[in-house]
């Protein structure tokens, strides 16, 4: 068995990379936002099972691979980084979807994320160093199984965490964006006091430009 300071070390190793951001996490940030968080959930379930093939396949010898063919380590860096800049643009560019049935937007499938842990720097490089640090020639299954079973569980709860975060701010925000506007998530950061007045600013500045009154919109009755 590993021993238990070992254990306490990768736990901290891998709670540690999981939960900070990343590609995955940005992602799914993003899908919770404007999908919400069923229909994030394949997304979800494709970065976890992605990840954890992707451990498989290093601890089968992929660091050998990268080690013996260097020009795949090239080609990997290439593949992902205009993988990662396509999906950059997909972000920065989603929508919410529409009750349309032609629309267009949608989240990552369980494949997409699957397979995008094969192009994702981080993922790799933070599964080589796993296998290599953590899993020792002596006790090959058993501390595989142990890094396999942590990584797992943080990728995991950290998938839910940033998508249930995303999710639920962008409800909070939704609920007290101001009348009228739909992308004032801003609004919802205000004090009540500030709201207060925002609203009666704007209600005056409308009915002014609406009716033509030149009453002053800051004049007490």
């Amino acid at each position: 068995m590993m021993p238990l300071d070992a254990v306490v070390a990768l736990a901290v190793f891998t709670f540690a990379t999981a939960f900070t951001p990343g590609p995955n996490n940005i992602m799914v940030t993003a899908s919770g936002v404007n999908f919400g968080f069923a229909r994030t959930v394949p997304h979800m379930a494709g970065i976890t099972i992605g990840f954890m093939v992707l451990l498989v396949a290093c601890a089968a010898g992929l660091g050998l691979v990268f080690a013996t063919v260097p020009a795949l380590q090239l080609a990997l860096k290439i593949v992902g980084a205009i993988y990662m800049l396509w999906l950059a643009w997909k972000v920065a560019n989603a929508q919410p979807a529409s009750n349309e049935p032609d629309d267009l937007a949608r989240p990552l499938t369980f494949l997409q994320a699957a397979a995008f842990q094969w192009v994702n720097p981080k993922a790799v490089v933070i599964g080589l160093t796993a296998i290599s640090i953590y899993v020792r020639p002596d006790h090959r299954v058993s501390d595989f199984l142990i890094v396999l079973f942590l990584f797992v569980l943080s990728t995991a709860m950290t998938v839910v965490t940033w998508t249930g975060f995303a999710w639920r701010c962008a409800a909070f925000c939704a609920t007290r964006a101001a009348p009228g506007f739909s992308t004032s998530s801003w609004h919802c950061c205000w004090s009540p006091a500030s709201r207060r007045w925002s609203g009666r600013s704007e209600a005056a500045i409308f009915r002014r430009s609406r009716f033509g009154t030149k009453k002053n919109i800051y004049s007490k009755k």
